[in-house]
């Protein structure tokens, strides 16, 4: 008994001391855990702060390529480049892209412009058509160069000292390109030159762009000036445009009547395409021209001196129905031609109704294309 209880006693001593030192093993372990709370970064860390900072730049980065794209229309590519160079700052790319946009254009200043559109400005006594030109259809559609189109027609319109007296006179590039012009496009905007509207829309674009022509009609105070224009994207643009002017003596006649048969008339020289008002315009040279030919077509059917003479005559009055505008069927009634309706319509109207001037633009008519194909009818115009 007494062995037991001596052997007991150390026993109790080393288990004792084994607890002590778990517990302060234990506590060692809390406080490590304890202190591995405070701030330590990761490498985990490190690398989701670097991809979060890299992420937003290149968020800010896009923004900036999308908000420069959407105030030039500039190429992608020749946006985030411009960025790069002006290192990311808007204001001095946009300023770099006009720069390099009117080099690139006056590089392309040379190449054939063939497509495009015509634009007509008018109020009740005038009219004004130009021609813009471009090289692709595709641009033509671009609402830009339509912008730019319409607003050269109205400025056109606005010009009163290129000349007075009523009929109808070209106006060129020359006339209009030193004029200021407003333009009020979202893109384009502010006031400047014609030129260098012209210019900017062609570093826009990317193409040649250039205003060929232009050409104003005005009348007398009793008479009016209609138009119609074929092929049209939106009021005021078209590939082709008819103008003429009617003048009547009476003041008081029925406007209502003269503006729907000028309309059903301009319609009709888009049509027709004539070339000249009446048989005594014909130019000689186009007369003697034409006789020519049909003197040796019926010379080939071997037929007497005196019905080769017939057969010429006959066929010239046929060819005054085509070029005349006067002696031609009218497209909206064949049973009559343009002489008979206006004097139907001044029996009408009860004063003498006529045909000041007239005229017909189609665009590219007369341009030497890349590729080979036959050159659009003359302009007509009356003398």
């Amino acid at each position: 008994m007494g062995l037991s209880r001596a052997v007991r006693r150390p026993i109790q001593m080393i288990l004792s001391t084994r607890m002590s030192s778990s517990v302060r093993s234990y506590a060692t372990c809390i406080s490590q855990v304890t202190e591995s709370k405070t701030p330590s970064v990761s490498p985990f860390t490190l690398l989701s702060r670097r991809f979060t900072s890299q992420v937003s730049a290149t968020s800010d980065q896009m923004n900036l390529i999308k908000q420069l794209r959407e105030r030039t229309s500039a190429p992608i590519k020749d946006v985030k480049l411009a960025l790069v160079d002006c290192n990311w700052d808007i204001e001095a790319a946009q300023k770099e892209l006009r720069k390099r946009g009117k080099v690139l254009a006056s590089k392309k200043s040379s190449r054939t412009a063939s497509e495009g559109l015509l634009a007509l400005a008018h109020n009740e006594g005038k009219a004004a058509v130009i021609e813009l030109n471009c090289e692709t259809d595709f641009v033509a559609r671009n609402e830009i160069f339509q912008h730019l189109a319409l607003s050269l027609a109205k400025r056109v319109l606005l010009v009163d000292d290129l000349q007075q007296a009523s009929g109808g006179y070209p106006v060129g590039p020359e006339n209009i390109e030193d004029l200021k012009i407003n333009l009020e496009h979202p893109k384009i905007s502010g006031e400047t030159t014609v030129h260098n509207a012209i210019t900017d829309v062609a570093a826009i674009m990317g193409e040649n762009v250039k205003l060929r022509r232009g050409f104003v009609m005005s009348t007398s105070s009793h008479g009016i000036v209609s138009t119609y224009l074929h092929t049209s994207p939106q009021p005021g643009l078209g590939r082709i445009a008819g103008l003429l002017s009617l003048e009547v003596d009476d003041r008081n006649s029925q406007t209502d009547v003269l503006q729907r048969v000028g309309s059903e008339l301009a319609m009709h020289i888009v049509a027709a395409k004539p070339l000249f008002l009446t048989k005594e315009l014909v130019s000689s040279d186009a007369l003697e021209s034409e006789r020519e030919i049909l003197k040796s077509q019926a010379e080939s059917t071997g037929k007497s001196h005196v019905a080769i003479e017939k057969m010429v005559e006959g066929r010239l009055r046929k060819y005054y129905e085509d070029v005349v505008l006067m002696e031609q069927k009218f497209i909206m009634n064949d049973a009559v031609n343009v002489k008979t309706l206006l004097d139907n319509l001044s029996r009408e109207i009860g004063s003498p109704l006529k045909i000041g001037s007239f005229f017909r633009m189609e665009v590219g008519e007369g341009v030497q294309r890349p590729v080979d194909s036959t050159a659009d009818e003359p302009v007509a115009q009356s003398a």
